[in-house]
């Protein structure tokens, strides 16, 4: 690990390093939470091995008149021995006047928005989230990562950066990582070392209360209640909307029941998420944009249930098609739909099976007559009514991804996360064509394949009942050049910026 300590040695490596940079900015006093940011910060997130560069400033903009700023600890020799134990290549430690030339008194500052500090933190530390603002997006001029990495313990601030990089466009995925704790329980803090044995013990009533408020029909109350029998003095105790950080009265979606208390000569903060459901995830997009099996992956990695409504349309499809009947009249197909039993279950090797009335159709739904006659089945609106309840009743608990051509805007509008996944005319036919040679069908030309997809979109998007549209609340994702990876990847980090890793921990974690 190098160790540099001015902005013009990490200009100078920063122009050598060719592989991908992951970066975690620290006060120093490093502990083993930092040890897990880093860590996770070396792990491979697809593509190349990266290089994790971890700074460490204590950044003056960022305390308040009488707090902690002289006090704060700080052992260099400790840091760098724990970072390179982690991973890390580069422990950037820089003066502050390699962060703020002129000096701090000189230097230009950000300002966030008003309503993202009026709650939590920010009522009680006017300015301390302009200084952490200003000086992140100092140090990611200076190291110009790939990769932010922050923690959720300091949950409004990860909010905050994550808007700031989005409103200012930078190119870096941030990308939060669950609060680690100590054995007892208490949030991993460089402040923890301010407390006594005595005060410590004092303060694990605050991740007890946390954890034991969601059975209370007023957590709040409950926290505060707690809290000051234990003899902390409470900072505050609130409940926000978790990604936009909004005031609520009691928790609704995904909410951050969070409190910060006084114990000794120690600030500390705690919070839990709550949640009416678990997450649900809406992957919509046209025909042949891959979204089958890139959705597939995805489930796999998060621990979600997938949900491929497109093989119960297709299981429609040839049902009515092995009936004889004419797909195109809703009056003969409607009484086909009464008490069809189409169950989508896992296979031996996680794959999903498709059956119809206890006939396994899942090569069968993918063959071209089905493909050309699917989206003329899927536009009855009784067919498309009884899919929609039947989704819909096994979306009720939530912990799925679902994936089809009307999820976000007709089956889940409130989902966490909507993506509008799709691909130029040109890639799908060619990803279809691939497919299909796989499959061992027979391969039309693909200007042919063009045509039949460019027909299918325009039938879908045009068709009275649930049109193919991005919903207005969706991210749209265009793979073409994206590899397989590289699309579950910018999936993972979408779900990600929408649902903490504590709220939804991934499987191996949980």
């Amino acid at each position: 690990m190098q160790l540099i300590t001015s902005a013009a040695e990490l200009a100078n490596w920063r122009r050598h390093c060719r592989q991908p940079v992951h970066f975690v900015p620290t006060m120093g006093a490093l502990h083993h939470g930092h040890r897990r940011l880093i860590e996770r910060a070396a792990a491979c997130a697809g593509g190349a091995e990266p290089q994790v560069v971890v700074s460490v400033f204590v950044n003056p903009l960022q305390f308040g008149p009488g707090e902690d700023f002289h006090r704060y600890p700080r052992d260099l020799g400790a840091d760098a021995a724990l970072a390179e134990a982690a991973g890390a290549a580069v422990l950037f430690a820089p003066g502050v006047g390699d962060i703020y030339p002129g000096g701090e008194a000189e230097a230009f500052g950000l300002r966030v928005p008003a309503h993202l500090q009026a709650v939590l933190c920010g009522r009680r530390r006017p300015g301390h989230f302009d200084g952490v603002a200003t000086v992140v997006t100092r140090l990611l001029a200076l190291v110009r990562p790939d990769r932010l990495l922050l923690g959720e313990k300091d949950w409004q601030q990860l909010v905050i950066l994550r808007q700031l990089v989005a409103a200012l466009s930078l190119p870096v995925v941030v990308q939060g990582c669950a609060t680690v704790r100590d054995p007892d329980g208490l949030a991993a803090s460089s402040r923890n070392r301010y407390l006594s044995p005595a005060e410590r013990e004092q303060a694990l009533a605050l991740p007890r209360a946390l954890a034991a408020a969601g059975a209370s029909p007023d957590p709040v109350a409950a926290v505060r209640h707690n809290l000051e029998a234990a003899g902390l003095t409470v900072d505050y105790v609130q409940v926000v909307e978790a990604n936009s950080l909004r005031p609520l009265a009691s928790p609704h979606g995904l909410s951050l029941l969070a409190a910060a208390v006084h114990c000794g000569g120690a600030r500390l903060i705690d919070h839990t998420f709550l949640m009416n459901r678990s997450p649900i995830v809406a992957i919509d997009g046209p025909a042949g944009a891959g979204k089958s099996t890139v959705t597939r992956a995805f489930a796999a990695r998060l621990g979600l249930i997938y949900l491929d409504t497109g093989a119960m349309y297709r299981g429609v499809t040839w049902w009515v098609q092995r009936q004889g009947v004419d797909p195109a009249d809703g009056a003969v197909v409607a009484p086909l739909l009464e008490g069809l039993d189409l169950r989508l279950t896992a296979g031996a090797g996680g794959e999903q099976q498709v059956s119809v009335n206890g006939h396994d159709v899942t090569s069968a739904i993918r063959s071209p007559e089905v493909t050309a006659q699917v989206s003329v089945v899927a536009a009855h609106g009784c067919v498309r009514e009884a899919l929609t309840r039947q989704q819909q009743a096994m979306g009720e608990r939530g912990g799925l991804v679902a994936e089809g051509r009307d999820i976000g805007t007709a089956v889940f509008p409130d989902a966490e996360l909507k993506v509008f996944l799709t691909a130029t005319v040109s890639e799908r036919a060619r990803r279809r064509a691939l497919d299909l040679e796989q499959r061992g069908f027979a391969v039309p030309p693909l200007e042919d394949l063009e045509a039949q997809i460019a027909e299918r979109d325009h039938l879908d998007s045009t068709r009275e009942v649930a049109p193919l549209q991005m919903a207005a609340d969706a991210v749209e994702l265009i793979t073409d050049g994206m590899t397989i990876d590289a699309v579950i990847q910018a999936l993972v980090d979408l779900f990600r910026s929408r649902v903490p890793e504590e709220a939804w921990p991934a499987p191996a974690a949980r």
